[in-house]
């Protein structure tokens, strides 16, 4: 006979019990990403924030809101659960400062086949690791325990974040013209896009995951899982602290450069990439080695080794180029733009 309501949700799969641990256990992850601005803790019915927009003529808040994708499944196979809140931030934060705006606050929604606390600690470890990078606080989320809907041992994850920007210094592309170059900033890899195709190439399994490659110094899998780089600090260093001059912004997500960059641009500008200019990162070296993917679909798929782009005037290049290697970057002058149909052209 089931005595109470716990007993009760827990014949049919949910685990209130684990909730209350699960609760207990992210708590000081979430105050850890904490900034000026936050009200209240956790537990509230909403996540209350009060930005500072003192010195803003005409705020406006930037909204942006993704997930990780497939990348999931390769956590799965490796159960590592550590790292891919990090690239669930990256995704929405990274969109968020194309335009300029600073991100201010994140939540997040995990669905759980079972929700076990240790796992869902490390989960939220990553998001809280992803907040931090990026400035911003966790003011909230859902764990939403679902039985019958995921498999026990599979989870998804999604995000939401909101930044400001002062509604005169919004970074819209809309300047870009012939002659601005275009300044690449490295990924880490993968990143959180193209793993459908990448895990029909390798077929992965857990054991494929675990194989040593040369070209990585380490395994499959730790080149697989490697987070997806933010790049909030870096740009606000640039339009913030230094006030520098960045006409156009873009996040290589999905699409790959093909797609992407074109996003920043005006109707009547072409990007013309230089891909020798750049070095390609050594998964994409070896995911063509051993496949018969074509040169476009590669560009059209992957970052290719530039996880996000700037344009700028000719005239600031230095100014921009030696500002990021006094933080630690590695900035490439990838290509320049020219008067000719939105879109984009590869030169080799």
């Amino acid at each position: 006979m089931l005595n109470s309501f716990s007993d009760s949700y827990a014949a049919a799969g949910v685990d209130v019990t684990a909730g209350y641990e699960t609760v207990e256990r992210i708590k000081p992850l979430v105050k850890s990403t904490f900034r000026e601005g936050v009200l209240g803790g956790l537990g509230g019915f909403g996540g209350l924030f009060e930005p500072n927009i003192a010195g803003m003529e005409r705020p406006v808040f930037v909204s942006g809101t993704d997930g990780v994708g497939t990348k999931l499944k390769v956590a799965f196979m490796m159960n590592k659960h550590d790292t891919v809140g990090i690239d669930c931030v990256a995704m929405c934060v990274n969109d968020i400062i194309c335009c300029g705006a600073e991100p201010l606050f994140f939540l997040d929604y995990l669905a759980l086949g079972k929700n076990i606390p240790a796992r869902t600690e490390q989960l939220v470890k990553g998001i809280a690791d992803g907040c931090r990078q990026a400035g911003c606080a966790l003011v909230g989320g859902e764990t939403a325990e679902m039985p019958g809907f995921y498999p026990e041992d599979e989870y998804d994850m999604a995000g939401f974040a909101v930044g400001v920007v002062d509604h005169g210094k919004i970074i819209d592309g809309s300047t870009i013209a012939p002659g601005d170059r275009l300044i690449g900033l490295a990924s880490s890899g993968l990143h959180s896009n193209g793993f459908s195709l990448v895990r029909k190439v390798l077929d992965l399994t857990p054991d494929s995951l675990e194989q040593k490659i040369p070209e990585f110094f380490g395994t499959l899998g730790e080149e697989l899982i490697r987070p997806t780089r933010i790049y909030v600090r870096q740009v606000l260093h640039l339009i913030k602290t230094l006030k520098l001059n960045i006409k156009g912004i873009c996040h290589i997500t999905g699409g790959g450069l093909y797609e992407n960059v074109p996003r920043m641009l005006p109707d009547d500008i072409t990007a013309v990439i230089r891909p020798c200019d750049f070095p390609e990162s050594r998964i994409f070296s070896y995911l063509t080695s051993i496949s018969d993917i074509p040169v476009r679909d590669m560009y059209n798929t992957f970052n290719m080794g530039i996880g996000l782009v700037m344009a700028v005037d000719q005239a600031d290049v230095g100014e921009v180029l030696n500002a990021l290697i006094q933080i630690g970057e590695h900035p490439y002058v990838i290509g320049s733009c020219v008067k000719g149909e939105k879109g984009v052209e590869l030169s080799w």
